[in-house]
């Protein structure tokens, strides 16, 4: 029997499809059906342009493999030689990328800027904040008139050589004074009828009433003496001096803010000088001042000179008092601008120099401080009234005298928060 099946013969000379020695050829061998799987879908074809290096005939079927690899290949679209299915480029196809968005993008960096100039904001607003010098505790004051409508600061320039070189002190020509002085004084008054600068002539003939010593803790009976004002705050520092001032004037004082000589010239040089119209020239050995008629910028140097100088002018301190406030208007006007606010090189530098110097009381913020030069601002503007305290005279010693009823009237509109009327000297 044969172990072939369906009667094929395994016999050495009839094996099927190897050849055999029978007369009778070979019948065709079946094959197995074999499908292929078919490739995946994949966009039509372009015809390459000419010059790539092969022809295809339409409809003929080389058979020959580009080299595409279907399904991604890698990242780079290139693997064994071949190009990446749905990469474009040089294999034929073409998949077009997404547009950008602009839209998105420009809100993504206008997020991010706001973001980055809030945290810089906060961050300059504690550091400054941090460099005022709280040194005035007003809670010490007794016996105080009652609040009225708007805002009150004292602006108190001192003698104050702290901090200052021997080479300082002779170029700015403030001696070596031990101690401090008042040197100036005004009532910033910041309501809804526009800002109202008044001077106190250190010459003020004032009545010192009684206080609570700002060290000992000690309370001093009035006695009814008189005195300049200035010795006010030679006696028992800012916190008598906040006291003497609203005892004789009746108005409640707000803010305490102190600069000294030094702090001055370095705020004015910091923010490259100050223009000032000088009406007439003038000479002063004692301050070194030392200027000519017309418009001209002032350096710190030059600036503390023009504010110190009393001995050129016939009304001495009266004359000085109005220069003082003339400067201080310019300075606030010329430092509370874009060009200094938006420039780092000349905010930073500035607010270094002033915010050092300044001795501020308690409860004065940084917000405080910056709407006083805004209103100070606004007194150069012409939204606002600069002037002397009213005056009736001159004492016996020869301090001046207030004029009480002018005084008195000037203190209600202020309290009241209402257009100032009065006229100053």
């Amino acid at each position: 029997m044969s172990d072939w099946p369906d009667g094929r013969n395994g016999g050495p000379g009839e094996r099927y499809g190897q050849g055999s020695g029978s007369p009778r050829p070979e019948s065709a061998r079946a094959m197995p059906h074999v499908r292929r799987p078919a490739p995946p879908q994949s966009p039509p074809r372009i015809p390459p342009q000419q010059g790539q290096g092969y022809d295809e005939t339409p409809g003929y079927d080389s058979g020959y493999n580009t080299g595409q690899v279907y399904g991604g290949g890698n990242s780079g679209g290139q693997g064994g030689g071949g190009r990446g299915y749905g990469r474009g480029g040089d294999s034929g196809y073409v998949q077009g990328r997404p547009a950008p968005d602009w839209g998105r993008r420009i809100k993504v960096g206008a997020l991010t800027l706001v973001v980055v100039l809030l945290a810089v904001s906060i961050g300059t607003y504690f550091w400054a904040d941090g460099k005022l010098k709280r040194e005035v505790d007003l809670s010490k004051v007794i016996e105080r008139p009652s609040e009225g409508d708007g805002t009150n600061y004292l602006i108190v320039g001192s003698d104050s050589r702290e901090g200052m070189t021997a080479e300082d002190k002779k170029k700015l020509h403030t001696g070596s004074a031990e101690g401090k002085r008042t040197d100036s004084m005004m009532i910033l008054h910041d309501g809804s009828n526009g800002p109202t600068l008044i001077s106190l002539p250190r010459d003020s003939n004032v009545e010192i009433p009684s206080f609570v010593g700002s060290e000992s803790g000690k309370k001093f009976a009035g006695t009814g003496r008189t005195t300049k004002l200035n010795a006010a705050y030679a006696e028992d520092g800012p916190e008598l001096l906040v006291r003497t001032v609203e005892f004789n004037t009746g108005l409640r004082i707000d803010h305490y803010v102190e600069i000294g000589f030094g702090g001055f010239a370095k705020i004015v040089d910091a923010i490259g000088g100050v223009e000032l119209d000088i009406p007439k020239a003038f000479k002063d050995k004692k301050s070194g001042a030392d200027f000519q008629a017309g418009k001209q910028t002032l350096d710190g140097e030059q600036s503390l000179a023009f504010v110190r100088t009393r001995y050129a002018f016939a009304g001495s301190d009266l004359d000085r008092t109005k220069n003082q406030q003339k400067f201080l208007a310019a300075l606030a006007s010329q430092t509370a601008t874009p060009s200094t606010i938006l420039n780092p090189f000349k905010l930073y530098p500035t607010m270094g120099a002033g915010l050092d110097t300044l001795v501020v009381d308690k409860d004065m913020s940084l917000w405080s401080l910056g709407n006083m030069f805004f209103a100070m601002k606004g007194v150069t503007g012409g939204e606002g009234t600069s002037m002397n305290i009213p005056l009736s005279g001159q004492s016996v010693n020869g301090n001046l005298v207030w004029d009480k009823d002018k005084v008195k009237q000037l203190v209600e509109q202020l309290k009241n928060d209402e257009k100032v009327t009065v006229k100053g000297s």
